[in-house]
């Protein structure tokens, strides 16, 4: 059975972190209503102006404390956290359109908690997956592309035995793991490096596990990793 394991090189930067995961079994990510879906968005966007109340963008807490987590590892030049690429939309009026229902759902948590969240498919796994820092040989295909675009070596990274699946922490998916409407299995998780913020990280756990049974069916386990709880089996 796959596992989800967090290094030491990522606790040696990030030691009060905490990643919350939600596996979800036997969904249906189809999408029937496109509506419901497009709706949650624009309502999480409106909540998600409460994280933009400072007038210089970078200045925001939840985009300050990313800010600087990124610059404790070796990133590619312009990477963000992917909280602050869904509030730079927010701020600038560019609506953020519907994907597949996971993904809607887990994009209008993170707007809605200003954490940063993702997801992929866990039947896409080869192996293991390990939160660490890349050695910079890893294979990683970028959604978007076709070309491969390898992280820098001392980037932070979520990888299995393939290759990258997430470049920079959680700047940029991987199109081999990628959530699609297909998807029966997925791996999604909440990432928190504010202590400060640990009650409403918990509710956006429990809120998007909740939406996901009640949207997509299946069954949803919530388990959280912090340096004295290091890995977790997937399943089972």
């Amino acid at each position: 059975m796959p596992r989800f394991i967090i290094e030491d090189d990522f606790w040696s930067l990030f030691p009060h972190a905490k990643i919350g995961t939600v596996i979800c079994q036997g969904i249906d990510n189809s999408i029937k209503d496109v509506d419901l879906y497009a709706k949650l968005l624009q309502e999480a966007e409106k909540e998600a102006h409460q994280f933009l109340r400072q007038e210089e963008f970078s200045s925001n807490p939840v985009i300050s404390v990313w800010r600087e987590a990124f610059q404790k590892f070796k990133t590619k030049k312009g990477a963000r956290c992917s909280i602050e690429a869904l509030l730079k939309r927010v701020k600038n009026g560019n609506p953020i359109g519907t994907i597949n229902p996971l993904v809607d759902i887990y994009n209008s948590i993170s707007l809605r908690y200003g954490l940063p969240c993702g997801g992929e498919d866990i039947d896409t796994f080869a192996g293991d997956i390990r939160l660490t820092k890349a050695t910079g040989n890893e294979p990683f295909i970028p959604l978007g592309s076709d070309e491969n675009a390898s992280p820098h070596e001392g980037e932070i990274v979520y990888k299995d035995d393939a290759g990258a699946i997430c470049r920079c922490w959680n700047w940029r998916e991987a199109l081999r793991t990628m959530l699609t409407e297909n998807t029966k299995n997925a791996f999604l998780c909440i990432e928190l490096i504010d202590e400060t913020r640990t009650d409403e990280f918990h509710m956006a756990l429990k809120e998007l596990a909740d939406a996901v049974s009640h949207h997509l069916g299946g069954t949803v386990k919530i388990e959280v990793l912090d340096r004295d709880h290091r890995e977790m089996t997937i399943f089972g």
